[in-house]
């Protein structure tokens, strides 16, 4: 599994919780099991291949760190969605920019630009081309407005910054 495979995964599950029935831990413990794997990858080839322990660290820092400051990342988004009350936008899509917000805000080693671009690239995957440069824009405006004063993270290869693109079985 790679790591844009690992953080599609986690953008699945924090998908899931914005259905609200159940809380981060309790999702992460039905859906990060071989068994569910197994199942879920006879369906879709996402889930074709069990995250090795890195990947499965990884999934389950963003979905539960995205699970803890759900409504921080609620309110970046309804500040730079001009236009758009936060009811009018798809869940797949808030999904997506919540993950890459909460990789900006909290996950150092992955550089900013990796963020956007990563989320913009499984958008593509969900959502059509109006919502996917809806998507970009938000992010694109929240980083140059938020980090406007900082300097900006380093530029790594992703494979360094979140780890190996390899299986580590």
């Amino acid at each position: 599994m790679t790591r844009s495979n690992a953080r599609e995964v986690a953008v699945h599950m924090i998908y899931e919780l914005g259905f609200g029935s159940r809380s981060a831990e309790e999702l992460l413990e039905h859906e990060m099991t071989r068994e569910r794997f197994a199942q879920l990858g006879e369906e879709e080839p996402l889930y074709a291949q069990f995250p090795n322990e890195k990947q499965r660290q990884y999934i389950r820092d963003l979905v539960q760190g995205v699970y803890v400051h759900g409504p921080e990342l609620d309110d970046y988004i309804s500040r730079y969605s001009v236009g758009w009350s936060f009811a009018r936008i798809p869940r797949m899509a808030a999904a997506v920019m919540r993950t890459a917000m909460y990789e900006v805000l909290y996950m150092p080693a992955i550089p900013n630009s990796a963020a956007i671009n990563e989320a913009v690239e499984i958008a593509k995957n969900y959502e059509p081309a109006e919502v996917v440069s809806f998507i970009n824009g938000i992010l694109g405006s929240f980083v140059r407005a938020e980090f406007a004063d900082s300097a900006p993270k380093p530029e790594k290869k992703e494979e360094d910054a979140a780890g190996p693109e390899e299986p580590e079985e």
